[in-house]
């Protein structure tokens, strides 16, 4: 089974990922951050860096789906080949920060790979606006984050809600803003028994 975790720059995503793998015993696998080699560069030079980038992102996420898919293992994945597809990449090429030649050609290579992927099992968006999503950034404090310019968030926050009004796999949104999970345990409780009511059938939906 392959459970997903989605949403914008720090929205939480890595804390839900390892509460989730904690309290069901699931495997979790994380986004490459601190090894990987182009970041620090893109948020220093967006235009520059982009399809290197979201090249290495593609090349890691989809590795990961291939291993996915053949592991009997019930995994819990910290953001999907989906985002950086349907995200990340056009953001970057809407905002005129990857040229068109480089956004056709990572398009092309996205719609091949696409004929060896699935949906997951069920994908857990977690919706925050950008206010929550800029103190969380600061709070957690990555250094090449803070360079990061307010209106890439908030043309990746009008793809992320795009992509999720047309999602046509199984799906949790959660409310960011207001459901505090790392922070309040009754918070996370909530979040289980939806889980648990989406796979499990164990409880109605509120």
């Amino acid at each position: 089974m392959h459970i997903a975790v989605a949403g914008n720059i720090g929205c939480g995503k890595t804390t839900l990922t390892r509460m989730l793998a904690e309290r069901y015993g699931w495997q979790p696998r994380y986004e490459s951050v601190s090894d990987n080699p182009y970041l620090a560069d893109f948020y220093a030079d967006m235009k520059r860096w982009s399809f290197n980038l979201q090249i290495y992102f593609l090349n890691k996420r989809f590795k990961e789906v291939v291993e996915i898919s053949k592991s009997q293992e019930i995994i819990i994945q910290d953001r999907t080949i989906f985002e950086d597809a349907c995200i990340f990449a056009p953001n970057l090429h809407d905002q005129g920060m990857m040229s068109d030649r480089d956004f056709a050609n990572y398009a092309d290579l996205f719609e091949l790979m696409m004929s060896l992927v699935r949906l997951p099992d069920l994908m857990i968006y977690i919706r925050s606006s950008i206010p929550t999503l800029v103190a969380q950034i600061q709070k957690r404090g990555r250094e090449y984050e803070q360079t990061m310019r307010l209106d890439y968030l908030q043309g990746l926050e009008r793809r992320y809600e795009q992509w999720i009004a047309g999602y046509q796999g199984a799906l949790l949104v959660i409310d960011g803003d207001n459901c505090k999970f790392g922070e309040r345990p009754e918070d996370f409780v909530q979040v289980t028994d939806k889980i648990d009511a989406q796979l499990f059938g164990l409880f109605p939906m509120v």
